[in-house]
């Protein structure tokens, strides 16, 4: 009998080990958000990250859109265990880890410039501090309900105004004129308002179009859209790209926890933390290859007064409870530990919040 119980023993766990197998070797399905598909940088970064995963025994299979919503709709629908998309869209997951796509809350101002450098060193910085494997920041990347955890954030980069006429160089002269507002993020639209402007409900598939139609005077969109996109159109001869960061966007990767092995969204968020450089590479080269006669600067006064202006706007955005505070009161001790010179720092704005 004994020997009987032993090989049964033997066979339970054998045939537990091949199903433990079977289930390692089954690809989740990624939904894969990247506007020019296969030939795009975010699904080539997304195609590296699947052969690095595979180390961690987790087999994943790309699906790519070039629709962003239908690639959310599909992940929220169960059809995808994993999404990466914009820190808009993413944003109804955890609104912490997109608390780095809120208006000015990654930028730094030294002398009346924008210090490009320190404002991709604050997003570094958050980005660090949201890979740490602990307790307290698992919770933080993890909805409410438990179901969806952050697997990764990694910047898109910075956002400026592209307008068709690039007299328009002054918030002052925005008034009136119509401007994109993604139709998903209703905080730009407040922003929108705030300087007398018109939002234009959109979305991230068409404001190009928007823009070279004549339907919108004004988008904001990051760099590396620029060629994609086809922005010279809209640009034109006239036109230009105010060099204001109107923030810092970011591409996150939401998982479906139940379809994934313990402890991975933290080794999934530590691989995207060491693909940093490598975007930030990207968004320069984008960057420096926008003609330098596009380019619209801002006098230092300028600068000032709309930094300080953002931070008012987000600020108020955060009490309507659009963004949320607890990601932006680490963004700006982010920022005072990154600039600990600036008058803000000096202030409770965003670490004491009054209740609405």
């Amino acid at each position: 009998m004994a020997k009987t119980s032993g090989r049964l023993t033997r066979r339970w766990g054998v045939g537990l080990a091949l199903g433990a197998c079977a289930m390692a070797a089954q690809a989740l399905p990624f939904c894969v958000f990247d506007i020019v598909g296969t030939s795009g940088d975010a699904f080539n970064m997304t195609r590296d990250y699947a052969v690095a995963m595979q180390r961690e025994g987790v087999s994943i299979e790309l699906k790519v859109y070039t629709n962003e919503a239908k690639a959310v709709e599909d992940f929220r629908a169960g059809l995808c265990d994993a999404v990466i998309a914009t820190g808009f869209r993413t944003r109804p997951f955890n609104g912490v880890a997109a608390s780095v796509d809120t208006l000015g809350s990654t930028i730094i101002v030294r002398n009346g410039v924008i210090d490009m450098t320190a404002s991709y060193d604050v997003v570094r910085k958050l980005v660090q501090t949201f890979s740490a494997d602990t307790p307290q920041v698992t919770r933080l990347m993890t909805d409410a309900s438990g179901k969806y955890e952050v697997g990764g954030i990694l910047p898109v980069g910075a956002a400026y105004l592209v307008g068709s006429d690039r007299r328009n160089n002054t918030v002052e002269k925005l008034a009136g004129k119509r401007m994109a507002a993604l139709d998903y993020d209703p905080a730009q639209a407040v922003m929108i308002k705030r300087i007398r402007a018109v939002p234009v409900p959109s979305d991230i598939t068409n404001i190009s179009q928007r823009l070279s139609s004549g339907a919108t005077d004004f988008i904001a969109a990051p760099a590396l859209a620029y060629k994609p996109l086809g922005l010279d159109k809209g640009v034109g001869e006239r036109g230009g790209v105010g060099r204001f960061p109107l923030m810092i966007m970011s591409y996150q990767v939401i998982l479906n926890r139940s379809k994934f092995p313990e402890g991975f969204g933290a080794r999934s968020r530590t691989y995207w933390l060491g693909q940093f450089d490598r975007v930030l590479q990207l968004i320069r080269k984008a960057e420096n290859d926008i003609p330098a006669a596009t380019w619209v600067e801002l006098s230092p006064e300028n600068t000032y007064r709309y930094t300080l202006m953002l931070r008012e706007a987000r600020i108020d955005i955060a009490q309507m409870g659009l963004y949320d505070k607890r990601g932006l009161k680490i963004l700006k001790r982010i920022r005072c530990h990154v600039n600990p010179a600036d008058p803000e720092c000096q202030s409770k704005s965003e670490e004491v919040w009054q209740q609405p």
